[in-house]
């Protein structure tokens, strides 16, 4: 079972009628995350494998995922919104389990994200990966 902010989303999502209303809402998710200082936004942070620029800050406790993120781009901090709902508060020994790909398809972005998109989104799980991990 996802997390429960992940969990919203996904009934927020069965509950918009049409992918145009799917992506504001998607975008308007971004819009709500806190935007990162331009100071941490550096190389370090920066997800590479993704068209448009998106940093991941590590945000870990000893035993949960966490993480901030951000990209110049709205659909982007979108998708970074729904991973961050899907992964924080993960125990770190777990998020290797989670599937983000059929959770990801539960809302139908599987579908409905281009090819460049769909990479970006997997270079973004696999850097949350590799946070976790250590």
């Amino acid at each position: 079972m996802a997390q429960p902010a992940f969990e919203d989303i996904v009934a927020d999502f069965a509950f918009l009628d049409d992918w145009e209303d799917r992506y504001r809402h998607l975008i308007d998710l971004g819009r709500a995350m806190p935007a990162m200082d331009a100071a941490v936004k550096v190389p370090a942070t920066k997800v590479e494998g993704c068209a448009s620029q998106v940093w991941l800050l590590p945000r870990l406790t000893p035993t949960q995922m966490g993480f901030a993120g951000d990209s110049d781009a709205m659909i982007v901090r979108g998708l970074i919104a729904v991973l961050h709902a899907l992964y924080d508060g993960v125990p770190l020994d777990q998020v290797a389990k989670v599937d983000a790909g059929a959770e990801l398809a539960r809302l139908g972005l599987d579908q409905h994200l281009s090819a460049q998109r769909s990479n970006g989104v997997r270079a973004m799980v696999d850097r949350i990966r590799a946070l976790a991990a250590g």
